[in-house]
């Protein structure tokens, strides 16, 4: 029987990658590894139903809460998710089938600036379905974030997150410390 065929590349609108995610039980933990690499400080924010509306999981209303850090290395952010609650998100399914061993569970890429209602139209076409989605409220503005069903294929999840604007942090706190003034 001959080889299975190989598939001719699509065209590319991934764009650049914006975020690197780290899905782990313990964010403190995790944040105090990367600091000892020099990665921080981080913003550390509450997803919940009073921060992130429209919250759909796998093609259903979405009840998933997270704690989730960032920290800015040059152009690229580090993400860290952690869930918290009983809710279903794929944060939550990764870490479970993986025995609780925190990882690289995600990357986000930018889709080249692309409005997010065609970033899934494209990414629908390539076969791949939202499976988390949601609105992160800002102080203004909002944040909308999809995650892409891609794990089975490509190994792991992709996300895209298309900021408004307007848009300003909301209130959060800092680890360890907010940065130091320059």
């Amino acid at each position: 029987m001959p080889p299975p065929a190989i598939p001719s590349p699509a065209t590319p609108f991934l764009g650049t990658i914006t975020e690197v995610c780290i899905v782990t039980p313990s964010h403190v933990k995790t944040m105090d590894g990367l600091l000892r690499l020099g990665i921080g400080p981080f913003q550390v924010f509450n997803f919940t139903s009073a921060t992130v509306s429209a919250r759909r999981f796998r093609g259903e209303p979405g009840d998933f809460e997270l704690r989730v850090c960032f920290a800015k290395q040059g152009d690229l952010v580090f993400e860290i998710m952690q869930p918290v609650g009983s809710g279903r998100s794929l944060m939550a399914e990764w870490l479970r089938e993986r025995n609780n061993k925190e990882g690289i569970q995600h990357i986000a890429f930018d889709c080249k600036n692309i409005p997010m209602a065609e970033r899934k139209r494209e990414m629908l076409a390539r076969g791949f379905e939202p499976a988390m989605e949601g609105v992160w409220q800002g102080r203004k503005g909002t944040c909308t974030f999809c995650f892409f069903d891609t794990e089975a294929s490509a190994g792991t999840v992709f996300e895209s997150i298309e900021f408004s604007d307007d848009w300003e942090d909301p209130e959060h706190e800092w680890y360890p410390e907010p940065p130091q003034e320059k």
